[in-house]
């Protein structure tokens, strides 16, 4: 990891620059698996899962009997930890519900909004070395709360054609309909197109590698809707005087362990700080299993000196990072100015590993600075807002002879005309 001492804001643009990839050859690669899935469907699934994960398999849909296997292999445990979890998210998440609001905006015209799920959905989950079973809670129970009918879940099946029990336990806990054996661009393409086996699905939700990536960001050129852009993990970190080292070398760890493509950040106004922070990194970084893949990741961070935690401020909301820690001693005043971030974390227990896990939030969050813009998963993402306006009699009377005027002056003869034949009337 790289320390940059004051650097002027001149620079900060490209100081901040994320990892890039050739996104043309990606594309072209990514639109070739695409294409021949929608053409060939479950036959091109197939095949595909068979080059890429090299794994023959003829029945893609996990069966009652796997069901019921992986439950046995999930230890009491980690079963306890999971619905722990669930309670928490499921809480968090069912306080975003909406009521129904009736507003009279004028005599006799009444308008309501009203939250309906999206009925049908796909969400993907990555397998291989580190089986994300804990995004199921995260996508699967706000799709369950906003009322989805069709849960559909996607996740690579290993060597052996099967999927990471934990993950097969998550997704019936959670109430996923139907749980397929089809991991990357294909599985992407099965839920955007439909196959003879996997329904097509009207939004396609859940992390993966740049393939999977560019997988979304192309079916939803189609008219398929995604979550969001999301690109590899990333995450900073403001830290003061009255920071942890340990604790802070720690959480860019955790981060830095998820793939070579993730990035960290680390800001301080103190060189003392920032010093102690990498040794300690440094140190932790030699137990890691993930060592090799973290190494690699750090070489895409960097670590900034600044004069001010105002500055600091600044710095962030430049870059706005999927994922914030603010280890100061004022973090909850620190964090009234924070205006681009996928979710923060306040003070020096606020590990970011909570807000993967446990604490309640969601972890699907927008990387790669699309914090600027968008918001992380929440019940929110998995419901559509429908618009609802009734007028009595009084009602068009009260406003007809502006719509009258303003349709006219738009030279929209029949719009007028819709109202004029009411007050006729």
């Amino acid at each position: 990891m790289k320390t940059i001492n004051y650097p002027l804001k001149s620079e900060w643009a490209k100081l901040l620059q994320r990892p890039t990839i050739d996104s043309a050859a990606l594309e072209k690669t990514v639109n070739e698996v695409l294409n021949e899935v929608q053409l060939n469907k479950d036959e091109a699934v197939k095949k595909f899962t068979a080059k890429f994960d090299k794994v023959d398999i003829n029945e893609t849909l996990v069966s009652d009997s796997e069901f019921e296997e992986a439950e046995k292999l999930c230890g009491p445990e980690l079963k306890a930890a999971i619905q722990l979890a669930k309670t928490n998210i499921e809480k968090f998440h069912s306080s975003q519900k909406e009521d129904i609001k009736y507003i009279e905006t004028i005599l006799g015209v009444k308008c309501w909004r009203k939250s309906i799920g999206i009925e049908k959905v796909g969400l993907y989950i990555p397998g291989g070395t580190a089986p994300l079973f804990s995004t199921i809670l995260m996508l699967g129970i706000p799709a369950k709360l906003a009322g989805c009918k069709e849960i559909i879940l996607c996740s690579p099946p290993n060597l052996k054609g099967k999927i990471d029990p934990t993950i097969v336990y998550t997704a019936k806990l959670v109430g996923v309909t139907k749980l397929f054996k089809i991991g990357g661009v294909q599985a992407i393409a099965a839920m955007a197109y439909g196959t003879e086996s996997v329904p097509k699905v009207y939004k396609i939700f859940g992390p993966g590698n740049q393939y999977v990536t560019c997988a979304k960001q192309l079916v939803n050129k189609n008219g398929t809707a995604i979550d969001m852009p999301a690109g590899p993990s990333e995450l900073a970190v403001i830290a003061d005087e009255s920071c942890i080292p340990a604790f802070v070398a720690a959480d860019l760890l955790s981060q830095a362990e998820h793939g070579e493509d993730s990035q960290v950040i680390l800001i301080s106004n103190n060189e003392k700080i920032i010093s102690e922070i990498k040794s300690e990194m440094y140190k932790q970084l030699d137990f890691l299993p993930r060592k090799k893949t973290a190494t690699k990741a750090l070489e895409n961070s960097k670590a900034f000196l600044v004069n001010t935690i105002n500055e600091a401020v600044e710095l962030i909301n430049e870059y706005a990072p999927e994922h914030l820690i603010i280890a100061c001693k004022n973090d909850e005043e620190i964090s009234e100015k924070i205006i681009n971030a996928g979710s923060v974390f306040l003070g020096n227990y606020s590990c970011e590993s909570a807000g993967d896990y446990a604490s309640g939030t969601n972890h699907a969050l927008p990387t790669n600075g699309y914090a600027k813009a968008y918001s992380g998963v929440s019940l929110d993402s998995f419901v559509k807002k429908i618009t609802y306006q009734k007028l009595t009699e009084k009602g068009i009377q009260t406003i007809g002879p502006a719509i009258e005027l303003m349709a006219e002056a738009e030279g929209l003869q029949a719009h007028k005309n819709a109202v004029t034949i009411r007050l006729n009337k």
